[in-house]
């Protein structure tokens, strides 16, 4: 069978038994969906080399600007889109804002990406 055709079945069986378990484990639509929305915020160069830094330190937008040699208003654009996503947070010292990730899942989920495009 070439690659082409690989990914038909050629059999009309269908097993009950393994569709019924699978579909039993499956997370529900909501849970998938917003699963699928996370992997598109980590789906900008941008905001993974936003995330990079912040593993590192706590930073604020113009630090993180002079770093990635892009301004301040492009920062925060992506800032904000990962502060929705729930993966960076905030605090604000005086009138400067430092950024954090959120919680250590997000280096979690990071590095297991990492190690599989590394294989």
């Amino acid at each position: 069978m070439d690659d082409k055709h690989a990914e038909i079945c050629e059999c009309n069986a269908i097993h009950q038994d393994v569709v019924n378990r699978v579909k039993k484990g499956m997370p529900e639509e909501e849970q998938l969906y917003d699963l699928a929305e996370l992997f598109k915020v980590f789906g900008d160069t941008t905001r993974v080399r936003i995330l990079c830094a912040l593993f590192e330190s706590e930073m604020c937008v113009c630090d993180i600007s002079i770093l990635l040699g892009m301004t301040q208003s492009s920062i925060s654009h992506q800032l904000r889109v990962l502060k929705s996503a729930k993966l960076v947070k905030n605090r604000k010292e005086g009138k400067v804002v430092y950024y954090s990730l959120d919680d250590e899942h997000i280096k979690h989920i990071f590095e297991q990406g990492l190690e599989h495009i590394s294989e």
